[in-house]
């Protein structure tokens, strides 16, 4: 089940990215950056000429987590079991190669970093696809760790992902694909993550942002569900 009615979309229109609502979403919206499919999934289209957000080097058609009325959610992981599951394939990626397709991010405030935690990367390496999580061990610091969770994953093959954040503060990421490469990690965070505003993001975030028009990456997800409870 692809349910869409907890997020909003930015996608990158000239000059611009325009914000696309949650209401407006569960209208209808269908647009060559958010395409509903006849299977009732969608697909992600994002150039690597398209309009960039103030504070990104990349552009992006990605979905960011709001409650049902439409007010952006954000959350402290001690609040509840906080999980963000999709099935997905990686259709297209630019010449870089790189498009994140799952976020975990801090909220811009007073006192926040506002850092991603952790981006889950779609990496075509040498005509194989991995699925790379890059994780930021503390809030501001500069350097990512580069996870290697899975490869073998071709494009247009299905995979699914899971993130998930306990109360506790133990993150858990797994990914399974159609053809059993599979990866995880688990790991206790960071007690300064307790301190900062989470929110999830899932769409294409292409990883590039030099060449033409119709060079870009294209995702097409299946099911998407966040869950805190």
């Amino acid at each position: 089940m692809l349910d869409l009615t907890t997020w909003n979309l930015s996608v990158p229109v000239a000059p611009t990215p325009v914000d696309i609502s949650t209401t407006r979403i569960n209208n209808g919206y269908s647009s060559q950056y958010f395409r509903r499919n006849s299977d009732d999934s969608i697909t992600f289209w994002v150039p690597v000429n398209g309009s960039r957000t103030a504070d990104a080097s990349y552009p992006r058609s990605e979905l960011r987590e709001t409650k049902t009325d439409g007010k952006l959610n954000n959350w402290y992981y001690a609040s509840a079991d906080n999980y963000l599951t999709a099935v997905l394939t990686v259709n297209q990626v630019p010449s870089k190669n790189k498009v994140v397709v799952a976020q975990i991010h801090s909220k811009d405030e007073p006192g926040s970093q506002n850092d991603p935690l952790l981006k889950l990367q779609y990496h075509y390496l040498r005509g194989v696809g991995r699925l790379e999580l890059l994780l930021r061990k503390r809030p501001g610091d500069a350097s990512v760790q580069n996870i290697l969770l899975a490869e073998n994953i071709q494009l247009n093959q299905r995979f699914s992902y899971e993130l998930r954040i306990t109360p506790s503060g133990k993150l858990g990421v797994k990914v399974t694909s159609t053809h059993g490469d599979n990866g995880s990690l688990y790991q206790q965070l960071s007690g300064y993550w307790g301190t900062q505003l989470l929110y999830f993001k899932a769409g294409a975030y292409v990883q590039d942002n030099e060449g033409p028009s119709t060079e870009g990456a294209r995702v097409t997800f299946y099911s998407l569900n966040s869950l805190h409870r």
